[in-house]
């Protein structure tokens, strides 16, 4: 069976290209692709080629199909795992193998034959044998796409950890009903954090404070996370903009009873804002660095004084663990949390290479792909623009109004019937 996958040959050499699928195995699972959301790791893979430490070394012989955050459906499954999957089913893929002895070996970076930006891939035996194949059973592919950085979210929130003052027993998450402050919180990583703040099944914050310096991101985030709705589940939501304040800790502090945070996460890679982290955390808090620095030396000041005295400590994650994820997916097809937050663009497997090339300088959220579909890249916030010369986006436009201008099943049912198809024998 032919595929038309986006295939990396080298450092920002990627080419869509149409090409055969090996048969499948026993041990193998042939698989359709519906959606896959460009990650800035696949930018990173991109500019770095072979130089990147999950892409092989011989990729310009081999190329591999890029993306990491894909959902779709199985087409075929090889006799020893129909025990488990079958024909139809809707699945996503935890990308983090840890195979022994090859550690950063991943789909989306190592693979010739499975990786997201592809109609159809073949699924190897590893990802089956190290369960990371998983199922999802939602009412839209993309919800199951943006698992994956939701899922990292549900890892971070999972790794923060507390403890009581005379004792060596570690209380694994946030801490329930405590006060938590999101430095940088207002951009799509931070949307889709408070998100799971107020309606994730697991311990929730009694107080949740999000900083940020862009007033437009903070309005944004108040439209979809409401205050008021916040109340509704328990928890006090305050949003500040400490761009002009002079002293951005006192003022935090200052809605927060003048005192410290139970839990600080610094959602930006900042040195200024891991000290205004430090300076920020309660007695025995902990200070959660999510953000991933592009920098190998990135540092930055602690106030060690409190790390004695005051029981301060650090934690940080990169990416969730397969439970992380299966519960992102899980949460998200029961509807409890909405990973559409996250989403700015959407657009067609035929923009992908262009866009990813230029990732950083495109501004907004995740980028949703549909993999069947030609679409250029298109941010939501236009389709209303765009419509007034075009039904196609008038009716994406009317859609997404209902929705708070987000992403939406409806949405996504509407492009995969009426926007153009990639054809199996198009010149692309």
């Amino acid at each position: 069976m032919k595929t038309l996958a986006l295939r990396l040959y080298g450092e920002n050499d990627l080419r869509l290209e149409r090409f055969e699928l090996p048969e499948i195995t026993d041990d193998e699972i042939l698989a359709d692709i519906v959606t896959n959301s460009i990650c800035m790791s696949d930018y990173k893979a991109t500019i770095q080629g072979a130089r990147h430490k999950r892409v092989p070394d011989d990729v310009a012989e081999h190329p591999i199909i890029i993306g990491h955050e894909f959902c779709g459906k199985f087409l075929k499954v090889g006799k020893n795992w129909q025990h488990k999957f079958h024909v139809g089913q809707k699945y996503g893929v935890q990308p983090q193998l840890n195979l022994p002895g090859a550690e950063h070996k991943a789909p989306g970076y190592s693979f010739p034959y499975i990786g997201g930006e592809a109609t159809r891939i073949v699924i190897p035996r590893e990802v089956m044998e190290q369960d990371c194949l998983l199922t999802y059973k939602g009412d839209a592919y993309y919800k199951s796409s943006i698992a994956e950085p939701v899922s990292c979210i549900v890892g971070a929130y999972r790794c923060s950890y507390h403890f009581k003052a005379g004792e060596y027993v570690h209380q694994m998450g946030i801490k329930n009903g405590g006060s938590m402050v999101i430095l940088a919180g207002a951009g799509p990583m931070g949307l889709s954090a408070i998100d799971l703040a107020l309606h994730g099944p697991e311990h929730r914050p009694g107080r949740l404070v999000i900083t940020d310096i862009d007033q437009a991101r903070l309005d944004r985030a108040a439209q979809i996370f409401s205050p008021e709705h916040a109340k509704s589940c328990g928890v006090d939501l305050i949003y500040l903009n400490t761009g002009k304040a002079e002293d951005p800790v006192a003022y935090i502090k200052s809605v927060n009873d003048n005192k410290g945070f139970d839990d600080v996460f610094v959602f930006a890679p900042v040195a200024p804002l891991i000290e205004q982290a430090s300076a920020l955390l309660a007695y025995l808090g902990c200070l959660n660095f999510f953000a991933g620095p592009s920098k190998s030396d990135f540092k930055a000041t602690m106030n060690f004084y409190d790390v004695h005295y005051m029981g301060h400590h650090v934690v940080g994650s990169s990416g969730g663990n397969t439970k992380d994820l299966q519960d992102s997916m899980d949460y998200a097809a029961q509807g409890l949390i909405t990973p559409s937050v996250m989403i700015t663009h959407v657009g067609g497997l035929d923009c992908v290479a262009e866009a990813t090339k230029i990732l950083p300088k495109i501004p907004g959220g995740k980028k949703l792909i549909y993999t069947h579909l030609s679409m250029p890249l298109t941010a939501i916030s236009d389709f209303a623009e765009l419509g007034k010369d075009n039904p196609f986006y008038a009716d994406l436009a009317e859609i997404c109004g209902r929705n708070n201008q987000l992403w939406n099943a409806e949405a996504e049912a509407y492009v995969l019937k009426h926007a153009p198809r990639l054809e199996e024998d198009a010149v692309i």
